[in-house]
């Protein structure tokens, strides 16, 4: 009996021990689901937010237009989107890393990208094909603005349209006319020959300093090595233009081997040499960044510069007076072989990233803002400083607009046909180029460092052909 007894108890004891412990585990498992529950719950509403960086405006204007832009969207489709700003720079950095560890925004749009990271994202198969977008509307663009959004994807061995086109710059050449009416001289005064047009800002600085002793330089060319700034090759690469240099043949195959060509680039070091050498060009323009020569002219410590957007006008907008009497734009002098002179042309797009998981909506709303209406809404609204894509909005009034100068000539330029494209639209091994700023180096041995134009050039064009054999 003692042992039965003994038996029973153990049996009901252990029948009650796993009673309790199944119910705690049910209770447990309860909790876990619903826990999980919130948590796909919650993942889900985060998933259906479209993720939007953007390059930071210029202003506060560009920023608010965009704003503008995604909220109208918002309401239309009833979408939702959440939209970053960041600094060229922070932007570019920001998402190399996002693609390095496979979190990518959905969309994205840079200046700086579409020279030195769209081609490289495109050949590594990155960038979602937009062709869908593009081939039903291809007529409203350019052959050159569709050509600035076609990449080479090496993955998949093709090319496709890999870019949406929002708007475009070139480059102008903005003044003081007050400062030149002060020493007598007029912009009807300054030559259109090339060396002509050149030696006119630095007798206007003479000018300026014996008779109005005032201490200015004539001539805001960046001269920077700084791999972040984008206005040391943009002009250098209108100067090896205007000089006829083309760092490919008509094959679209590097041609660094053309002695013609290894000429040219040593003719354009050697132009930048006699203008430094003539105290022409700040001492420090071997160090500006991206907005040095901006800053500079607005403070008038240079009398002129180069610019590739109309930054610098949008700077003064609001103060009439500064804006049309005294700021001044104007137009390039014809190359030194007397041509008119090619202007080079930069399509600003925005792109979708292959691993986005929101393609649709990242497509539907591009499409809503390449919309005719929309675009011109949202140009006018960020204050003028790039100017459309699309050929019939080009011929908005907005746009054909003669009382304003500076939208005048941007206008007269990107219509008038003598354009081209930066070298990545042959290579995108070129953008690595950019990428290093190899022009900068260059530049900034002949000038500060009193290099050897001719070693400088040898040494960049090695350099490049390293590049391009890495991208094999």
């Amino acid at each position: 009996m003692g042992s039965n007894f003994r038996l029973r108890f153990k049996v009901r004891y252990w029948s009650l021990v796993i009673a309790i412990a199944i119910i705690f585990i049910s209770i447990a498992c309860s909790n876990f689901l619903q826990n999980n529950s919130s948590v796909t719950t919650k993942s889900a509403q985060e998933t259906t937010e479209l993720n939007i960086w953007w390059e930071q405006g210029f202003n506060l204007e560009e920023d608010e237009a965009l704003r503008t832009v995604v909220n109208n969207w918002q309401e239309q489709t009833g979408n939702k989107a959440k939209l970053s700003f960041f600094t060229l720079d922070e932007l570019t950095a920001k998402v190399e890393r996002a693609v390095k560890v496979g979190h990518t925004p959905d969309i994205m749009m840079n200046l700086k990208a579409e020279r030195i990271l769209y081609p490289r994202l495109a050949w590594q198969g990155e960038l979602e094909d937009v062709a869908d977008i593009i081939e039903p509307i291809k007529d409203a663009y350019s052959d050159n603005t569709l050509r600035a959004i076609t990449y080479y994807n090496a993955s998949e061995n093709k090319r496709s349209y890999y870019g949406v086109p929002l708007d475009q710059a070139t480059m102008f050449i903005y003044y003081w006319q007050k400062l030149l009416a002060s020493v007598s001289l007029d912009s009807r005064d300054i030559p259109q020959d090339w060396d002509g047009f050149w030696q006119f800002w630095l007798q206007a600085q003479e000018k300026l300093k014996t008779e109005q002793n005032q201490e200015i330089f004539g001539l805001g060319l960046t001269l920077s090595d700084n791999k972040s700034t984008n206005d040391t090759h943009n002009l250098f690469e209108q100067v090896l233009e205007a000089y006829d240099v083309d760092l490919f043949n008509e094959q679209e195959k590097l041609d660094l081997d053309n002695p013609k060509v290894r000429q040219g680039i040593i003719d354009c070091l050697n132009w930048y040499v006699q203008l430094y050498k003539l105290g022409c060009i700040p001492p420090d323009a071997a160090k500006w960044s991206n907005i040095d020569n901006n800053r500079n002219l607005l403070n008038k410590l240079v009398l002129m510069t180069p610019n590739n957007t109309l930054s610098i006008p949008a700077t003064v907008r609001q103060d009439p007076e500064t804006y049309y009497n005294q700021l001044g734009i104007l137009e390039f002098p014809h190359k030194p072989s007397g041509e008119p002179m090619r202007y080079l042309i930069f399509v600003r797009q925005a792109v979708i990233f292959k691993n986005s998981t929101h393609k649709f909506l990242a497509k539907d709303f591009l499409r809503y803002l390449i919309q005719p209406e929309v675009t011109i809404s949202f140009l006018k609204a960020t204050g003028n400083r790039y100017q459309p894509v699309q050929t019939a909005i080009l011929s908005d009034p907005f746009w054909q607009d003669t009382s304003d100068p500076y939208i005048a000539t941007a206008t007269k330029i990107l219509t008038a046909g003598h354009t081209r494209l930066s070298y990545i639209v042959s290579h995108p091994a070129y953008s690595q180029v950019l990428a290093e700023n190899i022009w900068g180096q260059a530049l900034t041995q002949v000038t500060v460092e009193q290099i050897n134009p001719e070693i400088a050039a040898d040494e960049a064009i090695e350099r490049i052909r390293e590049i391009f054999e890495e991208w094999r």
